[in-house]
């Protein structure tokens, strides 16, 4: 357990260090929510999910959507590293006519569906999840919302339809960072109380810390065995986290770093690196 944390950590930090690198070389995207969302999204790509690059419209996949299209340069830095696509790709992030969009759209290998019109993810997780019911297929279905995203009425209405049609193949993970563009969760609409409102509307809740792979791994494990029920995951996260003059500030939910940000962000991350290096020594 302690090798397959330690592995699932460094792709994380990985992650971040791509998605700084090619925002930065973009010129514009979203750091804060994609920074926030690299663990949840690292420990599915390299231990939870099942998945074929070679054939990725594998019939028997698991499928993940990105409700927070946003988001993008997380889910795109995790797809190359799994080998979906060469990582050349990032640095043409945002370019007219570029594989990997602003919002992720089906002409990028390994994207299940377009998102980036939030609220909307999770119907669309339902019709997947409905869908692998009907074709006795036993694939389980992820959606990463984000927290401001939950304020939509979209997200209700499908939790509503995911809990009547008893979805337990269906694993919603909130990014939890207490931040949207306008600022604070809790100040521009209050989520609160937000486990309470899972649990209202039929779902099985697990809590967790979004940047402890082993709190994430049991998470995961424990929603696998749930039956009769959807499962959300409501993961604790910091956004912009790993970078330090982003955490926890609105501002860099949708502003690129500039060259001087990234070169700092970047040896903030080694850093990580080296921290985590020492500890297993």
């Amino acid at each position: 357990m302690e090798k397959k944390i330690k592995s699932l950590k460094n792709k994380a930090n990985e992650i971040r260090k791509l998605i700084i690198k090619m925002l930065a070389c973009a010129g514009s995207g979203h750091p804060g929510g994609s920074l926030s969302s690299s663990d949840i999204i690292a420990t599915l790509y390299f231990e939870i999910m099942r998945y074929d690059v070679k054939n990725p419209h594998w019939p028997d996949r698991d499928r993940f959507h990105l409700s927070k299209g946003h988001c993008c340069p997380a889910l795109y830095a995790a797809l190359s590293l799994s080998g979906y696509f060469p990582s050349e790709e990032l640095w043409r992030l945002r370019k007219c006519g570029a594989l990997l969009q602003g919002h992720p759209d089906r002409n990028t290998p390994g994207i299940e569906v377009a998102s980036g019109s939030l609220g909307q993810g999770l119907s669309v997780a339902c019709g997947m999840s409905l869908a692998g019911r009907i074709d006795k297929k036993d694939y389980r279905v992820y959606c990463l919302l984000g927290d401001g995203e939950c304020q939509e009425g979209n997200v209700w209405e499908a939790a509503m339809a995911a809990a009547h049609y008893k979805l337990d193949n269906l694993c919603a993970i909130v990014d939890y960072n207490h931040f949207q563009i306008d600022g604070r969760t809790d100040a521009v609409m209050s989520l609160e109380p937000l486990v309470n409102k899972w649990e209202a509307f039929g779902w099985h809740v697990v809590q967790c810390d979004g940047h402890n792979i082993e709190e994430l791994l049991y998470a995961f494990a424990e929603a696998k065995k749930i039956k009769a029920k959807p499962t959300v995951i409501i993961a604790q996260t910091v956004k912009g986290k790993g970078v330090s003059f982003m955490e926890h500030v609105a501002d860099f939910h949708g502003r690129a770093p500039t060259e001087k940000e990234r070169e700092i962000a970047l040896r903030e991350l080694e850093e990580i690196d080296k921290t985590d290096e020492a500890r297993q020594e």
